[in-house]
This record gives structure tokens, sequence and C-alpha cells, in this order.
């Protein structure tokens, strides 16, 4: 029997599990959304801008082990949504995201709402397909949900032109996905393996440095298990928080430009450094010469081989899935007669501990004004660490890495590689719908929850109950640290002068907005907050105006070379 391409697209994502899609509809997709009006095997989500349609889809996936989708139209409607593709993209996000096209016979002829999607979206997606006839559709899903899951994750784009969600042809699913240039490989060499663990057992001052493919591979458990075998100093990137225990005396901190004293001494410091899918970026190496300069052996585990020595050469590279590498690592321990030497390992300790009196994230508390620090370690306090919590990008997002103590992966979501300021709404709708009835918290700042803030409509209608946490400091705080540091105080356009009143803003779409100035009224705020489960609840903190994130490495130094607070200035 023969049914239309916007039934297949549909039959596809019922054979695929799909249980929500989140979109937004236009004429080129129509035929699309008539099919969804008459089905019942998933829920569609109706967002309020395509951009928080792909990050509410990203989100999902990221606090889940399912993949994302979102469905757009053609050209503004897909152009808005670039921005959730890089951001997913640039962490490796496995989504799938369904855009309408006009008519192939219109395909450039600059028709109405046309672009080049294909060709826009190339740089931030993992692949991208433009379908051309009605009998490739079905086959096209498929091999899109199979490459955004397998290898290194990432989003996949199926771009499908309006007359073939009209044309007909017989539906089979039943088609095995076979691509003779795509094999990406999941075990890692047992050659390389073996000099690993070599590696691992003779050095003095070792250290695993786990970034967000641990989390990503739901191998958590596995580093776990690693690092308390060998005993040594841990620590994870922003995307890498909640792999491994925070309240674990072994973890030392996020390192880089804004990690902990002894995170990045470590890092610095350490003679055999074990990365765990992690990719050595600038924010967390700061200065590659600089971070080349002390000697060290450095063992590599990514799925992905472009990422290996591409910023920073490495001496046993193994490429695979995390989760299996790990798991065969750990075997090869267990086969070796050989023990790590707990007594050279102990004197590294020592000397890590020597570098965790710092206290480098301390910070001045007041009776008068409240500290932004003071607001996230109460929020863990409120919510025992079990929340999901989602970030916008600022200075608040680094405060809720340093202060909320992530002891679970997938609880932590925000931008990491892209850096996008307006996710953390969206992000929050996303993780409630793959997992309801858990507590969700999004971290934001006043200019931050501006650039989505439409979605409270979105919340309304779908009944989601995130608790917004603004820290609002009247600036673009991370613009206005930046600028205070490198550019003599000279606060060009950073200070937000013209700030709605968000408490009515909130109650205008119809949550209730509460606004908290005196430290002494943060906890009961956030306690009566979440209480109210089946309730949006704004909280606007107004928060110190001069507090700046600390430690600090400058963009071009050194991990030694940190600004650990204003006295370094």
């Amino acid at each position: 029997m023969e049914i239309t391409g916007a039934e297949i697209v549909v039959r596809c994502l019922a054979e695929e599990g799909v249980e929500h899609v989140f979109g937004y509809p236009g004429g080129a997709v129509l035929y699309i959304y008539d099919e969804i009006f008459k089905q019942d095997k998933f829920q569609h989500i109706l967002v309020r801008h395509e951009q928080a349609a792909v990050h509410a889809a990203d989100a999902y996936s990221r606090s889940s082990e399912k993949i994302g989708v979102a469905l757009v139209t053609s050209g503004p409607g897909v152009t808005n949504a670039v921005t959730g593709l890089a951001t997913a993209y640039m962490d490796s996000i496995p989504m799938v995201v369904i855009s309408g096209q006009v008519p192939s016979h219109a395909i450039g002829q600059d028709a109405f709402q046309e672009c080049d999607t294909v060709g826009i979206t190339r740089p931030c997606v993992k692949h991208n397909f433009l379908v051309k006839d009605v009998r490739e559709l079905a086959l096209t899903m498929k091999k899109a949900f199979y490459i955004a899951r397998t290898g290194r994750p990432g989003p996949v784009l199926v771009d499908i032109p309006k007359d073939i969600t009209i044309e007909r042809c017989v539906f089979d699913y039943s088609m095995p996905v076979d691509m003779r240039s795509y094999r990406p490989v999941d075990k890692g060499h047992l050659g390389q393996i073996k000099k690993a663990v070599q590696l691992l057992l003779h050095a003095e001052r070792p250290m695993v440095y786990a970034g967000g493919g641990v989390v990503l591979a739901n191998a958590s458990a596995e580093l776990t298990r690693l690092v308390d075998r060998l005993g040594v100093p841990c620590t994870t990137t922003l995307m890498g928080l909640g792999g491994y225990k925070a309240s674990d005396p072994k973890f030392l901190g996020m390192p880089g430009m804004h990690g902990t004293y002894e995170a990045n001494l470590a890092m610095q410091n350490c003679d055999v450094l074990l990365a765990v899918g992690a990719r050595f970026d600038d924010r967390v190496i700061g200065n590659p010469a600089h971070f080349a300069a002390n000697l060290r052996k450095i063992i590599h585990i990514d799925i992905d081989p472009s990422s290996i020595s591409k910023r920073v050469r490495v001496d046993v590279p193994i490429v695979g899935n995390v989760r299996e590498v790990l798991a065969e690592l750990l075997n090869q321990l267990d086969q070796s007669p050989l023990r790590i030497d707990t007594k050279v390992v102990s004197a590294w300790w020592g000397q890590v501990n020597e570098w965790r009196k710092r206290d480098c994230l301390k910070y001045p508390k007041s009776n008068e004004v409240i500290k932004p620090q003071f607001v996230i370690e109460t929020l863990w306090d409120v919510t025992r660490g079990q929340a999901f919590v989602t970030s916008d990008v600022g200075q608040h997002q680094m405060w809720a890495a340093q202060y909320y103590r992530f002891d679970a992966p997938r609880r932590w979501i925000n931008s990491g590689g892209l850096g996008t300021m307006g996710v953390g709404l969206p992000y929050a709708m996303g993780v409630q719908m793959a997992n309801p009835g858990a507590d969700v918290a999004v971290v934001t700042g006043e200019g931050s929850i501006q650039m989505c803030i439409q979605e409270l409509s979105t919340c309304k209608q779908y009944h989601f109950t995130p608790k917004i946490i603004s820290l609002n400091n009247r600036y673009l705080g991370m613009v206005r640290q930046w600028q205070q540091i490198d550019y003599s105080s000279r606060y060009s356009e950073s200070y937000m002068d013209a700030l709605p009143d968000f408490v009515k803003l909130a109650e205008a779409y119809g949550h209730v907005g509460v606004r908290v100035d005196r430290p002494r009224d943060v906890e009961p705020a956030l306690r009566e907050a979440f209480a109210q489960k089946d309730r949006l609840v704004f909280l606007d903190f107004i928060t110190d105006q001069t507090e700046n994130v600390w430690p600090m490495v400058k963009a071009g130094k050194g991990l030694t070379e940190m600004l650990l607070g204003s006295e370094d200035l």
C-alpha cells in the first residue's frame, strides 16, 4: 500500500520510538503537521521560536539516552534553527532536525521562504540530507538516526521539499543501514590499551582528565571504577561534570579558565595524564605552548580520531567508544601482576592537597548584598544536589559549575562549545519532557533569559514547571568582567539599564514571580519555589554587581598563570 511522504515521516519517527517532537509549523511542512494531527504515537510540543525547538530537542537528548527531534519549516524557520544546530554540534549531541523545503521544481528559483538549507547548515551538523525522491525518504530518515547516535554523536538534518511530502510510495523501514564511507570504531586497539596500562602503573604523578565524552558514552560507572582502582586525582571539564562524583575527595574540581587552583596545577605538573573523552580545548589548557612546556606522557581516549593530537601531541592514542575502552583498560589492569606504587602516589597526593589549601573558591560572605555564589550553594542544599540544572551562558554558568556539586551524569545541561545565551529555558523544557516529575532549575542572568523568554508561553501551555534562578546583577556580567580586567573598566554596552520587572513579566505569562534582594531571604524563597511542584516560579535574585568569577586564566596565558582574585589584577 502506497502512502504519502508526510505519512512516511510520521511512520519513521514512530519506528524510531520517538515520543516527543519539538517544532513550529509553516507552509512547507503543513502536510507533515496534518499527519501529526492524525497520529497518537508521539506528542508534538509547539514552541514559540524555532531556535527554542532545537534547544529543547538538544536538552531532551542531553538529559536522557534518547534522540531529540525538532521540526521546522523552510527559509526563516530553518535559519532560526541554525543556532540550535551549531550548539548541539559543538557539544556532540545526537539529534535529528527535519526541515521543510520549497517544492523541488522551485529550488534555486528564489521561491518564497526558500534558502539553501544544505549549504547553510553543512558546517554545523554531523551530516545533512536533501531528499529528492519520496522512495529515498524512509532510508534517509533511518540513516539520519543511525548517524546521529553512532560514533561521535551529533545533529543530523533532513531537508524535505514540500512536493515530496505529498508524493506516494510503499513504506518499508526494514532495510539495514550500510554506508561504505561511514564505519565508526567502537573497540580500542588492545596493544595501545596495554601501553596505557603500563604508563599508568609506573606513573609517579598520574592524573585523569575526563570530558563530555564520558557522559555521552554513559561511561560514568567505568570512569569511577578506574579512578577508584588507581586512587589518583580526577578532574572533569565543564561538559564532563557529574561524570565523576564531585563529592569524592579524589575529584579536584573543573580545570581550565575558571577551574580550580588544584586541578590546573595538577594538570600542569602530572607525569602521566589520562584524557578520556575530552579534547584539550582552549578553555581547558589555555596556551598550548605553555601546557607543553612540562614534559608528561599523555594517553588520549576518544571516539573521534580527528580530535586526537589536534591541539596537544599525545603519546598513546586510543580511538574507540569511551565506555568500551575503559572496560578493557580495567580488564587489563585486573590481569596485570603489577600494582600502582601507593607510596609514590601518596607523595603526589601530598602536593595536590597543599594546592587545595589555597581554597580558591572561597568568597567573601555578606549580610547586606546577595552573593551569586551563595545562591548556588543554597540551591544545592535545597535540592540536595539532585536537581537537573540547566544554564544559560555567562558568569552564572561558571558559578553553577563551580558551586553546584554534581554527583551524577546528565544532570548538568549547558552550552559548552558554542556558549549560546538563551538556551537555559528551552533546555529546561526538553529536560522536563525527558524526565517528568524531576526538579529542574534554570540558572540564568537578566541578559540571557530575555533571549528566549517567549518560551514562558510554551511552559504555560504544556505545564512545564522549572524554577528560574536569575542572578540579576544588572550587567552582561561576563562581558563586564572582561572589560574590567582587559579594557581598563570601560564598560561599553554591558550595562542593562532598561530591564523589565521580571516578577510582573512572569505573572503576565501566568506564572509565579518573586523578587529577592536580601541574603536572609534566599533560602526561604528557594524552598518555597521548589515546594510549588505544579508552578513555574521565576526567582529574580538581585545580586552583587561587582562580583567576578575566580579563579581566571586570561586568554593566551597558561594554567599556572591564574588570577585568584581582584588582588591579582
